[in-house]
């Protein structure tokens, strides 16, 4: 075994032929993980976190790798990143209103994915495959392309009434998602809200709101080689060892023989790594 020592980061996804290739991140680290699926790993937290943005000494973590003053003042930590409908960058109360022009006012894409059954979500256009990847999902599939994140997240408050709009991580975590026909999905979803899609377009524009009829989907396959057939989670501020054979990786999580780990969760925790 070899032994690594850094602050978490979310793992590295590539999809180069038949499956998704994963590297743990520890700082500037980048450690290949496909080829220990098998094998013994251990992650041992140190106990202590550093805040992701200003590196300051914090007893938790916000936000995945904020300390609470970051929380409270960035922009990227605000309410309407997990709810973009809320945006007020508008009203002129955007935290940060540079950081909005550059992250927020630029194209995104309202998505269908099959991680543990049809979901619509969102993402900027150049997070894609990236943000399917990170959430597991086995088919994935543009449906619009709006030109800003706000746009993004109206729209998807109209598909969220007829589909759902967060993945059930433990089902996710127990099988592979059933295949399903996500253009059938798209133009059923289209015909069921053309009013209100309608009514979008009238209100900022046929440019600003443009619906895909023709995107490709994309497949993904992750490795797995075996699944639990009950979810256990593991929690470093609970228990600050886990240990296991690591069974496999799907989304942000390991899957070891003793119970799973969402890494994204522990971002920023300064950990020391065996395998």
């Amino acid at each position: 075994m070899q032994s690594y020592q850094g602050h978490l980061k979310k793992m590295a996804i590539e999809h180069e032929g038949d499956q998704a290739q994963y590297f743990l991140r520890l700082d500037d680290q980048r450690i290949p993980l496909n080829g220990t699926i098998g094998q013994p790993l251990s992650i041992r937290f140190m106990g202590e976190i550093h805040c992701v943005e200003c590196g300051r000494k914090s007893s938790k973590s916000f936000s995945q790798g904020y300390c609470y003053p970051c929380f409270k003042k960035l922009a990227q930590c605000d309410t309407c990143i997990m709810s973009p409908e809320k945006c007020h960058y508008d009203q002129g109360t955007c935290r940060e209103p540079a950081w909005g022009e550059t992250f927020c006012m630029q194209d995104h894409v309202v998505y269908l994915a099959n991680s543990s059954g049809v979901k619509v979500g969102i993402t900027r256009h150049t997070q894609i495959p990236t943000r399917w990847l990170d959430q597991g999902a086995m088919q994935a599939m543009p449906i619009a392309r709006v030109a800003t994140r706000q746009l993004s997240g109206l729209l998807e408050v109209i598909f969220k009434q007829h589909v759902a709009d967060k993945t059930n991580w433990r089902a996710l975590l127990k099988q592979d998602a059933m295949p399903v026909d996500l253009a059938q999905v798209r133009d059923e979803l289209f015909e069921m809200c053309h009013e209100e899609i309608e009514e979008l377009q009238a209100h900022y524009g046929l440019q600003a709101v443009q619906l895909v009829y023709d995107g490709t989907e994309s497949n993904f396959t992750y490795p797995v080689t075996q699944y639990p057939t009950k979810v256990a989670t593991h929690n470093l501020d609970k228990n600050p060892l886990v240990e296991g054979k690591l069974m496999g990786i799907k989304g942000q999580y390991l899957i070891l023989d003793t119970g799973v780990i969402n890494l994204r969760k522990f971002t920023a925790y300064n950990v020391e790594v065996n395998l």
